[in-house]
């Protein structure tokens, strides 16, 4: 496995965690995503009402392992699903969409 070095933007209020990237039509330069943190394990749903461009949503277990991956698509006619979390977790990365490529199993660490 591989190690990267991201930037990203973090959500660990109730208020940044429902705001996500709703908005954002790009990410500025050096910014690679938004990192969702919870204090305790939660099975989260994502949408993308209101989200400008698709994303990669990875799911990160309470062990910092990384569980899976959604491919979320925008919903422009108003009609969006839901994106359930797989288990319960305690970090979600949104990264556009084929921007990132990681592999079940790897850690997230965070500085």
């Amino acid at each position: 496995m591989g190690e990267s070095d991201l930037t990203v933007w973090v959500a660990d209020t109730s208020a940044e965690r429902s705001q996500g990237l709703r908005g954002v039509a790009a990410l500025p330069d050096g910014i690679d995503g938004m990192l969702f943190v919870w204090e305790t394990p939660v099975t989260p749903a994502f949408g993308m009402r209101d989200t400008l461009m698709p994303l990669d949503l990875w799911w990160f277990a309470p062990d910092s392992s990384l569980i899976g991956l959604t491919e979320m698509n925008t919903c422009p006619d108003g009609d969006c699903v839901s994106y359930p979390a797989p288990e319960a977790v305690s970090w979600a990365l949104e990264t556009p969409a084929g921007a990132h490529r990681f592999e079940r199993g790897e850690i997230l660490t965070t500085s």
